[in-house]
């Protein structure tokens, strides 16, 4: 009970920002916009929606493969995208479509701890990168975010692109940090210590194997080319509704729409999504009502894959 509780609270929550959005928006201009969006920019924006969750799925089953557990293309396609529509619907953004992986891959007779460890860096690399060309992006338009933050534009771009630069190096500290959290456990800690350990084994025997670099660099390249086709969706949504901004502004937009959009606050990014939409589109010049819209439009978009999901790939059962 206390769980659907929280699961009814955060429903409640992500409505109620949803419509104080549109109400601050104005509803009518809103549905203006909508009512206006031309049909082929819709439509390209579904195919580099689809095609960047197809790209998901084959990262997903290249990382978990490489821990240990092992599925085939359909596989991984289906249960990604019964995921998608398990995380349009539910309460809780990604979180309820990520734990659906972990366990039916579990289920189809694969090593629990690889299993999860697997969607985890899944969800971890796509972040990764998101922050990365959205820190990029950031330092492309530093003439219209810079005086937000009131920075001189110089300071702010030597800021995005010293940060960008170490955040992309981090997982190259991995295997030190594993094997820094070896040590000795006290006599009073080892049992902790020792769970904490196993939990950890599969990461650290593959972080260890020699190809972890060649893996790195591929899980790299498939983020990269994700985030491309996420942002590309987006854009498409944008333009579809007259929204004409440059490149970059997307690359920096995608990082705030799409981190608030996975915050476990709503049901499928619903009303995070679009608040988040209308504060990064602002210094571009884009009126609340078509960064509303933006923002409805990629929520459309994961409802359409998730019911294209279930028609193609079948709902989610009980067992694989």
């Amino acid at each position: 009970m206390k769980r659907a509780r929280k699961a009814l609270w955060r429903g409640l929550l992500g409505l109620a920002l949803l419509g104080a959005v549109l109400w601050l928006a104005d509803p009518a201009r809103v549905l203006g916009q909508l009512r206006q969006a031309q049909p082929g920019w819709l439509l390209a924006g579904l195919a580099a929606a689809i095609a960047s969750n197809i790209v998901s799925a084959l990262r997903w089953r290249a990382l978990a493969r490489w821990l240990g557990a092992d599925m085939g293309v359909r596989d991984a396609s289906r249960w990604y995208f019964q995921a998608i529509g398990l995380n349009a619907l539910l309460p809780g953004a990604v979180l309820g479509g990520d734990l659906y992986r972990a366990v039916v891959l579990k289920r189809a007779g694969q090593d629990t701890l690889a299993s999860s460890w697997s969607v985890v860096l899944d969800r971890v690399s796509g972040l990764w990168m998101l922050c990365a060309i959205g820190g990029l992006g950031a330092a492309a338009c530093a003439p219209q975010l810079a005086p937000v933050l009131r920075l001189p534009t110089g300071a702010f771009v030597a800021l995005m692109l010293a940060g960008t630069t170490a955040w992309l190096l981090l997982p190259l500290a991995l295997p030190w940090l594993l094997r820094a959290g070896r040590g000795e456990p006290s006599a009073g800690g080892a049992g902790w210590l020792h769970r904490v350990a196993a939990v950890l084994a599969p990461l650290r025997g593959a972080v260890e194997r020699p190809d972890f670099l060649a893996q790195l660099l591929q899980q790299a390249t498939a983020s990269a080319a994700v985030q491309v086709l996420s942002a590309a969706a987006l854009a498409a949504g944008g333009l579809a509704l007259g929204v004409h901004i440059g490149w970059a502004a997307w690359a920096f937009a995608i990082a705030p729409i799409f981190l608030m959009a996975a915050l476990p606050a709503s049901v499928g990014g619903w009303g995070t999504r679009e608040a988040a939409a209308v504060a990064a589109l602002a210094p571009f010049g884009v009126p609340a009502a078509a960064a509303v819209g933006v923002g409805v439009i990629y929520g459309l978009y994961q409802l359409v894959q998730g019911a294209l999901g279930a028609l193609a790939f079948g709902l989610p059962g009980r067992k694989p």
